[in-house]
């Protein structure tokens, strides 16, 4: 089975309403390839998410960039699962390095979040990736394969979620990990896929990267055999975003 190229834009914490409504139109006007090639997913900032949706063309999609780890109440600030689901937000990103560094999100507390979102019928992009000391430790692998580890122990069904690997010495700081770096970690998570849940779970799972992917890079990215699309940052609110989406036909062609 053919592995459906994915193409994420993380907006993070940017945007006002004139700046997101400027984005979605040029998305909107973009032409890019059809939806049986690739699949197209945003996440803007939670405030923005109804305004989005509402306007954005329907072959593409809308995530929010974290939700709770269980069923809404007293936990203010925060914003469940089953209120996206309201909102008719399918997708979600958990376990982003920001989350795990800046709010001490654990391996255990990401898989919790990630079978949550599962339970109420939200898809997952669920993130792993390495510092740049445990990468020049020599620890890359185990590291992202004890984030996955904990993603596995909560999870029976892998059809809904995406695994995005982003080195985190790679995240905004302009430093890219080429495209033998990225396919090797792809590689050993597929590997590990493969070793610890199925076969089937390891061929059908799409891995994708993110990590300062630009307009620039995305085609050669994209040729990697274990490279199945990207999680784009700053990209992803410039016009470039609509180039790394069209990086879909090297894998079609």
């Amino acid at each position: 089975m053919g592995r459906k190229f994915f193409v994420g834009g993380n907006w993070k914490c940017n945007g006002t309403t004139e700046e997101v409504k400027k984005i979605v139109t040029m998305l909107n006007e973009a032409e890019v390839p059809s939806e049986d090639v690739v699949e197209v997913v945003v996440s803007p900032p939670y405030v923005f998410l109804p305004t989005v949706k509402s306007i954005l063309r329907p072959d593409f999609h809308v995530a929010a960039q974290n939700c709770w780890v269980k069923k809404g109440g007293a936990f203010t600030g925060e914003v469940s699962a089953e209120m996206l689901v309201n909102l008719g937000i399918p997708w979600v990103i958990l376990g982003h390095s920001e989350r795990r560094a800046l709010l001490n999100e654990s391996n255990e507390f990401v898989g919790d979040k990630v079978a949550y979102a599962l339970s109420q019928g939200i898809k997952v992009i669920a993130c792993v990736g390495e510092t740049l000391e445990q990468r020049e430790a020599g620890s890359t692998v185990t590291v992202v394969a004890e984030q996955t580890k904990a993603i596995a122990e909560k999870v029976s069904d892998w059809t809904n979620i995406v695994l995005a690997y982003e080195p985190v010495w790679a995240i905004g700081t302009g430093k890219v990990a080429s495209p033998a770096q990225a396919q090797e970690v792809h590689f050993e998570l597929r590997k590990w896929l493969k070793e610890n849940v199925s076969a089937e779970v390891a061929a059908s799972t799409r891995i994708i990267y993110g990590g300062s992917v630009n307009g620039a890079n995305c085609k050669e990215l994209a040729g990697q055999p274990d490279v199945d699309g990207f999680l784009v940052g700053g990209a992803s609110l410039k016009p470039e975003f609509v180039e790394i989406i069209k990086a879909a036909t090297v894998k079609s062609s």
